[in-house]
């Protein structure tokens, strides 16, 4: 039940896990860890009947999962692969069937943790993982790319591997032509804070000639580790406006990330750290959408209207929902925008009904932007303010593809 994540393939660790374990046996610098591995999960739940597809009630599979105990055989084992890790916080993350591939990503739709610590606590993040195959975004994202699923796309491994205290972290796209750029983006911290929106991030692209052009954010906040606690702290103001990374970083970066499409066979959609002064592969799967170019001048309001990133193609006129959190989503229609501070990947249900997305933070590369561009919404990420200058209710027009937002009406 538990693979040395080295030895780890698709066909029983899911295509996190098997990315992750072609790379390592590639040469490349990953992180060491093991695979909880499909067997595991199977073992857990193989008297639940769920094997011709999605269940019948799946708020009822989920909370079935989270209410039994993971079995003392998987957490001692858990226990003897920790041991070898040695006594250290880890980073545990899902890995499905069809996560990862080149038609479906489910970025940012099951679960992750970081800073783990125990057999207990790691077991318990296991379980979280086994249960997030049936949370509503999960089915919500399942839904919008294809419809029903086998038996054999319900399946969940779980990575387990040594925890990061990333100085700094990104998302990097690899080229898709011999002519086109790297594009990196970066910011202090540890990666959910580029991965689900929650800061802008600096902006990189390395052409194929090793050239680099940048776009430097007023990164506000970061993400540490504190125990086995995540905190969110304020960046020194001296640091907020600094480039997270030189271009000699972002030039060798951009090296590596075409040994790692030449390792997986074309171009990829990779998340890295930087720790300790040496740079670490966390994820690698391929581009399945690919984003927008990027925009000519800097954010902000402009006499054609509000601009932000271009962050999926596509031009469309709704009416503008303000969503905030939760409460907000019953708000939400069939064709409004979602106007937002940030797009967590609970929000999924809501990329189905919704016409385009706007966010006042976020990157181009994030989770959000790349569920918008899979379902073919329009959005226009790091509108400064964009909660506040649009007023909910009202008829807009977004330019996914230019990254403009007009107010059609006051």
């Amino acid at each position: 039940m538990i693979v040395p994540l080295r030895e780890a393939v698709a066909e029983t660790c899911g295509g996190k896990a098997g990315a992750l374990g072609a790379l390592i046996r590639a040469g490349l610098p990953v992180p060491d860890g093991f695979v909880v591995s499909f067997a595991a999960y199977l073992a857990a739940v193989h008297d639940l009947g769920w094997f011709a597809g999605e269940p019948d009630d799946a708020d009822a599979a989920r909370r079935t999962i989270e209410g039994r105990p993971v079995h003392a055989a998987v957490t001692d084992a858990l226990g003897r692969a920790l041991d070898e890790l040695g006594d250290q916080p880890v980073a545990v993350r899902s890995s499905a069937a069809k996560e990862d591939t080149g038609q479906a990503s489910a970025a940012g739709q099951h679960e992750s943790f970081l800073a783990v610590r125990g057999p207990g606590e790691v077991a318990e993040a296991v379980r979280a993982c086994w249960a997030s195959l049936f949370s509503p975004r999960a089915i919500a994202y399942r839904a919008a790319s294809g419809g029903d699923h086998p038996s054999d796309d319900l399946l969940m491994a779980v990575i387990v591997q040594r925890h990061l205290d990333a100085e700094v972290s990104g998302v990097m796209f690899t080229p898709a032509g011999p002519d086109d750029a790297t594009r990196i983006e970066a910011s202090w911290g540890l990666g959910p804070s580029v991965v689900e929106g929650k800061v802008t991030p600096d902006a990189y692209r390395v052409s194929a000639d090793g050239s680099v052009t940048r776009v430097v954010a007023d990164k506000q906040k970061r993400l540490d580790r504190h125990g086995t606690r995540l905190v969110v702290r304020d960046v020194p103001i001296a640091s907020r406006n600094r480039p997270a990374v030189h271009d000699e970083t972002a030039t060798r970066l951009a090296e590596l990330g075409g040994q790692i499409a030449a390792a997986r066979g074309g171009p990829q959609d990779i998340e890295w750290a930087i720790a300790d002064g040496r740079t670490w592969v966390l994820q690698a799967r391929p581009v399945t959408a690919a984003p927008p170019p990027p925009p000519s001048g800097a954010s902000g309001i402009t006499a054609a209207g509000i601009t932000g990133t271009p962050g999926s193609h596509g031009t469309v006129t709704g009416t503008a929902r303000i969503v905030r959190g939760l409460g907000d989503f019953a708000r939400v229609r069939p064709g409004d925008i979602l106007v937002c501070p940030f797009t967590d990947p609970a929000w999924t249900p809501l990329l189905r009904i919704a016409a385009g997305v706007v966010t006042e933070t976020g990157g181009v590369l994030s989770h959000a932007a790349i569920v918008a561009r899979e379902h073919g919404i329009p959005a226009v990420l790091g509108v400064p303010d964009a909660t506040s200058r649009l007023r909910d209710g009202a008829v807009i027009t977004i330019d996914g593809t230019t990254g403009t937002v007009t107010a059609t009406n006051a």
